[in-house]
């Protein structure tokens, strides 16, 4: 959970419609991403899981496929355009992208609005946030999964990417757990919470997990928290995971176009190796 995390990196224009944001991405690295992307296939589904039903959103690109999979966690101001844009943009290169609303307990995807600078709407997310037990996001990443394993589109023969942002890097973390035989690699960007000092700590889970891992630290959560990147490199040395821990020139939110810490290029460079890492581990 971000409660810690509240800065303006999280306070971003929640009108951002898929027409604002291909106009936004027009001067960026992201607009020749957002034209390829234009072929992409999106569906609005619905997953079932053990609590109720997630409100989420599928890619895939143009064709028969089949292409490997990924799971998206979005950050705490939930899934939106800005989440649609992503998934469709990693879609087109090559992969079936789930989008999830991790709040379907709480509210649809389409109901939630919220100004992360306004006291009340912050508890009303962190509301949301808490409905999710540890036990259901675990069982919520098995659905998640299944869901797409299910799908014509998907190449189960590879294993699945799963990446999260903000509270989304730790849910993947637990991801790659709760499924460690299907997920073969995890991205967190700007994630709260990764290293803990309490018994369900994300950290501790990495030696059940199956995956390469890249770690993307923004520069004000490693000030504020100098030692847990260290944590995180002994955890995965000492479980043998393959792993990237980086603290990248962008504060918490740099990686979400339209925030209003939004650093391009270091984005870009967060993206490439993303994407590098899929290549290599989603085989």
């Amino acid at each position: 959970m971000c409660d810690n995390d509240i800065n303006q990196g999280l306070i971003e224009d929640w009108s951002l419609t898929r027409r604002a944001f291909v106009a936004l991405t027009a001067a960026t690295g992201f607009a020749s991403a957002a034209c390829a992307a234009e072929k992409v296939v999106e569906k609005e589904v619905t997953v079932k899981t053990p609590d109720g039903e997630s409100d989420s959103v599928l890619f895939h690109p143009p064709g028969k496929g089949p292409w490997p999979a990924v799971l998206i966690w979005p950050d705490i101001m939930g899934l939106r355009p800005v989440f649609r844009e992503m998934g469709r943009r990693l879609s087109a290169q090559g992969y079936t992208v789930l989008v999830v609303n991790p709040f379907y307990r709480s509210a649809k995807a389409n109901a939630i609005s919220a100004d992360f600078s306004n006291p009340a709407d912050r508890q009303k997310l962190f509301g949301y946030r808490g409905a999710m037990s540890d036990a259901g996001v675990d069982n919520d990443s098995a659905a998640y999964v299944a869901f797409l394993d299910a799908q014509p589109e998907t190449d189960r023969k590879k294993k699945v990417g799963v990446q999260g942002y903000c509270m989304g890097g730790p849910l993947s973390f637990r991801t790659a757990a709760a499924v460690a035989g299907r997920i073969g690699a995890v991205g967190s960007f700007h994630g709260g919470g990764l290293t803990t000092d309490q018994p369900n700590s994300p950290h501790l889970l990495i030696p059940k997990t199956n995956a390469h891992y890249l770690v993307a630290v923004a520069k004000n959560d490693d000030a504020k928290e100098p030692n847990s990147k260290d944590i995180l490199k002994a955890a995965f040395a000492a479980a043998g995971k393959p792993a990237v821990v980086e603290v990248y020139a962008g504060d918490h939110g740099w990686c979400v176009p339209g925030s209003q810490v939004y650093n391009e290029a270091e984005a870009e460079r967060a993206w490439a190796a993303l994407s590098k890492m899929y290549k290599e581990a989603l085989v």
